[in-house]
């Protein structure tokens, strides 16, 4: 299909991008502002250390014996460092920000890469990660719309956002490489089948929130990215994240019609819960100056305003 028609499958949602482009309007001018002496903008990567280093068969280094993050962040890597030359530790790294995707059910979490040292490599591999695992989500919300009798522009959106993820994870795949970084292997248990109702609560959970934040946060980082390459990697991107979302809320307001007034409540509420949760999670984090910096990560204030401009939206 041509690219130029993409967005002609159904109509574009007026009111969500409305409510992105007022959001995004806030979002700082090229060049960044500097960091005025602040030493949080030249702290190195954050690292939690321990002596106890395991070692594989192979005699490479284990991430098994690194310690649980304090704030719950998952894992990215992990690597050996020789600060004093003397005494060798396990430093290991933690990603404390990214976009989440629409995560399918029995995602299993990520094995990280073993090596890789840079927080900017960790992060653009958990994305291309969590991209690459939106694909098969997306192939199985286009046989599921296509087995309860939606629209076939419903089911060919899908279809197409699949083809999308494919993209944005090589996309990714490459930012990462570029910084050392390779992404960890995509495990799903396998799909079971399931009702209407079960598919529209992962519809609102995982579209309607969080990849409507996702797409926020994209285009956000399209925007401040100091880094060129990760503007340029990131426009295309940030425009399809956004027709996932719309693809999302029309696929909610199709099923409104097919359930009861009880189900339709329970929707409404799982959407509140996961923007509940999804605040205390970004309230819990602090992204690290250099991501802010060269990737156009939202600090944690800037992420909680986009956040709470979503709130009528989704709530």
């Amino acid at each position: 299909m041509n690219h130029h028609r993409k967005s002609e499958l159904f109509p574009k949602n007026r009111v969500l991008r409305r409510t992105l482009y007022r959001l995004l309007l806030t979002a700082p001018s090229l060049p960044l502002a500097a960091c005025n002496g602040d030493p949080e903008c030249v702290r190195g990567p954050i690292t939690l250390t321990t002596e106890n280093i395991q070692l594989k068969p192979d005699g490479g280094v284990s991430c098994d014996t690194c310690p649980e993050h304090p704030e719950g962040a998952p894992l990215t890597s992990c690597g050996t460092r020789t600060p004093d030359g003397g005494t060798k530790y396990l430093s290991c790294s933690y990603i404390t920000c990214s976009n989440d995707g629409r995560r399918p059910e029995g995602l299993q979490e990520a094995h990280p890469h073993e090596g890789a040292d840079c927080e900017l490599g960790a992060l653009f591999a958990h994305v291309a990660w969590l991209e690459a695992a939106s694909v098969p989500a997306f192939l199985r919300l286009a046989d599921e719309l296509a087995a309860h009798g939606a629209p076939e522009a419903l089911v060919q959106a899908a279809r197409r956002s699949a083809g999308d993820e494919v993209h944005h994870t090589r996309a990714m795949q490459a930012l990462a490489l570029r910084h050392g970084a390779r992404m960890p292997e995509v495990d799903i248990r396998p799909f079971e089948p399931r009702s209407l109702e079960a598919m529209c609560t992962e519809n609102a959970v995982e579209g309607c929130v969080r990849e409507t934040f996702g797409a926020l946060v994209t285009g956000w980082q399209a925007r401040t990215a100091g880094d060129e390459e990760v503007r340029r990697a990131l426009r295309p991107i940030s425009r399809d994240e956004l027709r996932h979302a719309e693809l999302a809320w029309a696929v909610d307001a199709w099923a409104a019609g097919r359930l009861t007034p009880a189900q339709r409540e329970l929707l409404l509420q799982a959407r509140r819960e996961t923007l509940s949760a999804l605040e205390q999670e970004v309230s819990s984090q602090t992204p690290p100056a250099r991501l802010v910096r060269e990737a156009g990560v939202p600090s944690r204030e800037q992420a909680l305003n986009l956040l709470q401009g979503l709130t009528v939206l989704v709530a």
